[in-house]
This record gives structure tokens, C-alpha cells and sequence, in this order.
């Protein structure tokens, strides 16, 4: 996610569309702050809706680069392609998911059971945990239209402040996205890096325990003072007609349905592991049932008997509850396929290859120099994946001479460094300003912030553990 941040793996560049040479690095470095730049003046100053904002935006970072429009146009359409063909479909399975979760009263279930069992102090460590174990195995995108809806109510029924819970929530899904195998980022640096698959996933659990205690229940504290927003209706898990069924499914069903795509992807994840066998059936059968598409579209069909048939909602009014919930979200798929395209842009436009020609000459150790690298790369990309993959290539020769371990922690600090400061070029960003109605002021307070303590902290705890390992 981005985030994207967590989220889906980037397309590949298919070339650069503007000329990379020595001078063509400031001219290419000017033109992404230039970018940048126009896209915020647009939402915060001139109050454009942030679709148009991301066009204009990618229009002029390839204006002013000096590349052909039509190649920056391919671009920009491709990356909204493949983001809304992915992620697209995440959101809008995961709104139905919630909207059934809604008027089945399963919703009000879970929050009842949440409200009931965790008081005010401790809500925000409950939210890491849940978020924590849901994002073990999941993409950021499919974590976040599992839980946030459901974080949003809770805020609501509860009365608490929604950046208390809400980033100690993004916190969790965050940190396993970045850290934690087997998450695409993670194993694509095992793979560059030649590190140990067993050691990277105990190390990461080590630096993402603190990271995200740090990230989550007490960065909230201070991000609650400084922004204050109410959940947005149109999204929070409330029944569509304003009453409640006269039954509801019961909690372990509720709860095992909003699991089973959970399952599933860490099934997949469990077996690429012990199999590692492209050849084998267990294996080619485990990755269709466990991709992100297939296995929230089961919990969608298994919701209509778990949660649909308890409430009364029979096939007559089943129509009816998808089209409520896809008409919310068609904002936000139009607002997150233009990052994706400003962020594909900004790939095929060599920047990735701009930073790393930029840093072969920087001599600092090599955990802070993956870690810086990615830093860069994510800043100018907007994409955890792409700054994963690109900066672990760079110091993969490093890791010859290191220990297991060290080439491990090499790993987390790449990993690390892909999650700095997620801003306007991210479609995690657009995400999560849309999810809980901030402006692009209040979610570079809030989340940008945070994805910035998770990497600072997360860099620290790696620098420790090579003390001492």
C-alpha cells in the first residue's frame, strides 16, 4: 500500500518514457516535485476533486520531464488499469462483504461482542492485535475493506475519537505488510537478497511487535489531538433501511465468515512454504483458492447462507444490497486507480533507476543504505512494492560476506525503509483519506506520520538486533 504502503504488486515498468542521463536526473527530480506539488495545490487549494487533481498532476509531471504526452498517457491509463483490476475488485467484493455484514446484524454483532469485551483504554490495543492477526497473510488493500468498516462502527457505538482506533488498526495491517514474509514485498527481498525465509519471518515478528505498539496505541494519542473527524456514514456497516432484522446470525459465524478469506490466503501462504512445487496439484490449487479475488469472493457467497439466511435476506432483496454497496465506493475506485496511474507514471519514467544510479556512490553501512535507498524510492514512487524489490536488487551484493542473520535484517531494513512517509503518489493514501473522510492535510497528520514512525522505529529495532545477533 502502496501501500500501500499495502498493497498489490506493482505492474512492471515496461521502459522509461523519458531519457535518463545525468542531466536528465534534476530535470526528471524537478518535474516529480513539480507533480506533487500541482496535485496538492489542486485538492487543498482550488478544492478539485482529487480524480481530476491525480490527471492534471500526471499531465504536467510529463510536461515538464520533457517525455511525449501519449507515453504519459499510456502510462497513467495503464497503471489505473491494472490498480482498478486489482484493487477495484478488492474494494467492491469487500462492500458487499460489509454491506451484508450490515443488514444480516452481523456487524452489530461483532461491535456488540468488541464494545462488551474491550473498555475505553484498551480499545486501541485490541484494534492492533485484531489488525495484526488479520494482516498476517492478507494484501493491505484486502485488510483494509475487511476492517476499517467495521473500525468505523465502533467508533461510532463507542463514542471513541476514530484516529484512537483507526490508526492503531492501519498500524497493524501496515507493519505485516512491510515486515513480515509472506507478504509480496518481504519475499521478493528473501528471494534478491538470498536470505533465510525461517529466520527474516522470526526477526520480522520481533521488529514488528514494538513497531507496532509504537506505530499504533501511543502514536494515536497524539494523532487524535491533532485531527478530529467524525466516521463517515456512507461507509460505516450500518443497516441500509434504518432497522435492525429481528434476527442475526450469531457471533462464530459472523466471525468465521469474515475469517474465511483469512484462512484461505494463509493456506496459500502456509503451502508455498512446505511445498514449493509449482508442478504440484496441492499447490496449483492452494494459489487459485487463496488468491485475494477468489478467496473474498467465497466469504461473499458464504455470507449470503451464514449471514443472509438468518437475517431473512432472501434472493429478492440480495440485489438490492449489492447495489448499496458498490454505489458508495465508486468514488474512491476512480480516486485510487489515479494514484496508481500517477504512480505507474512516475515508474515508467525511470525514477526508481534515477534514485539508485543517484545512490551507488553513498558509502554508509549496509542496513541504513537499504533502508535509505527504499526511503527514496517510496518517496518518489509511492510504491512499497517497487521500492522493495528495486532497492534489495541494489544491495544484494552486499549480503554475500553477512551472516544468515544480518542478510535477514537486511531484509527488514529494505522493508522498513519501502514505508516511509506514504503521500499523494500512493494508492494506499487515497485509500485511506477516502475510508475515513480526512482531508489531504489530515491524512498526511495521521497516516503519512505514521507510515513514517513504523519505518523509523522499524529501522531502529533493526540496527538493535545486529548488535546482538
Amino acid at each position: 500500500m502502496s501501500i500501500l504502503s499495502v498493497e498489490m504488486p506493482a505492474a512492471a515498468p515496461t521502459g522509461t518514457i523519458a531519457p535518463i542521463t545525468s542531466a536528465g536526473h534534476a530535470q526528471l527530480g524537478i518535474a516529480v516535485l513539480v507533480g506533487i506539488a500541482v496535485i496538492v495545490l489542486l485538492i487543498t487549494r482550488l478544492k478539485l476533486h482529487a480524480f481530476l487533481s491525480l490527471t492534471i498532476g500526471t499531465l504536467v509531471l510529463g510536461a515538464v520531464a520533457g517525455a511525449p504526452l501519449d507515453k504519459v498517457i499510456a502510462s497513467f491509463t495503464a497503471g489505473l488499469g491494472s490498480t482498478v483490476a486489482g484493487v477495484g475488485v478488492l474494494i467492491a467484493l469487500g462492500s458487499v462483504l460489509g454491506r451484508l455484514l450490515a443488514d444480516s446484524g452481523g456487524a452489530d454483532q461483532i461491535v456488540d461482542t468488541i464494545l462488551a469485551r474491550a473498555g475505553t483504554r484498551s480499545m486501541p490495543w485490541a484494534m492492533v492485535l485484531i489488525a495484526g492477526v488479520i494482516g498476517l497473510p492478507l494484501f493491505f488493500e484486502v485488510g483494509i475493506v475487511l476492517l476499517i468498516p467495521v473500525v468505523l462502527l465502533v467508533a461510532r457505538r463507542g463514542g471513541h475519537a476514530l484516529m484512537r482506533i483507526g490508526i492503531p488498526a492501519l498500524a497493524g495491517l501496515s507493519v505485516m505488510h512491510g515486515l513480515v514474509p509472506p507478504h509480496p514485498g518481504p519475499l521478493a527481498a528473501i528471494d534478491a537478497i538470498g536470505a533465510d525465509l525461517g529466520l527474516t519471518l522470526a526477526f520480522g515478528v520481533l521488529v514488528a511487535v514494538p513497531t507496532a505498539i509504537v506505530a499504533g496505541p501511543l502514536f494515536s494519542r497524539y494523532a487524535a489531538r491533532w485531527v478530529d473527524v467524525t466516521p463517515p456514514e456512507k461507509l460505516a456497516l450500518e443497516t441500509t433501511d434504518g432497522e435492525r432484522p429481528e434476527r442475526r446470525p450469531g457471533f462464530g459465524a459472523t466471525v468465521a465468515t469474515v475469517l474465511l478469506p483469512v484462512v484461505l490466503m494463509l493456506a496459500k501462504a502456509l503451502t508455498d512454504v512446505v511445498v514449493d512445487d509449482p508442478h504440484s496439484h496441492v499447490q496449483r490449487v492452494a494459489d487459485v483458492v487463496g488468491s485475494p479475488l477468489v478467496a473474498l469472493l467465497a466469504a461473499v457467497l458464504t455470507a449470503l447462507f451464514t449471514l443472509g439466511r438468518p437475517a431473512g435476506i432472501g434472493r429478492d432483496r440480495v440485489s438490492g444490497t449489492v447495489e448499496k454497496a458498490l454505489a458508495p465506493i465508486a468514488g474512491i475506485l476512480l480516486i485510487v486507480g489515479a494514484g496508481g496511474g500517477f504512480k505507474q507514471t512516475l515508474v515508467d519514467a525511470g525514477v526508481g533507476r534515477m534514485i539508485l544510479d543517484v545512490s551507488e556512490d553513498w558509502s554508509v553501512p549496509a542496513l541504513l543504505l537499504g533502508w535509505l535507498i527504499a526511503v527514496g524510492i517510496r518517496l518518489a514512487t509511492g510504491s512499497a512494492t517497487v521500492a522493495t524489490i528495486s532497492a534489495a536488487g541494489l544491495v544484494a551484493p552486499l549480503a554475500a560476506d553477512m551472516s544468515s542473520a544480518h542478510a535477514a535484517l537486511l531484509v527488514l531494513a529494505v522493508g522498513a525503509g519501502s514505508l516511509f512517509f506514504s503521500h499523494v503518489n500512493d494508492a494506499g493514501f487515497w485509500m485511506v483519506k477516502e475510508y475515513f473522510g480526512m482531508s489531504v492535510g489530515q491524512t498526511v497528520k495521521t497516516w503519512s506520520l505514521m507510515e513514517t514512525v513504523i519505518s523509523v522505529v522499524g529501522l531502529g529495532c533493526v540496527l538493535l538486533l545486529s548488535l546482538v545477533v
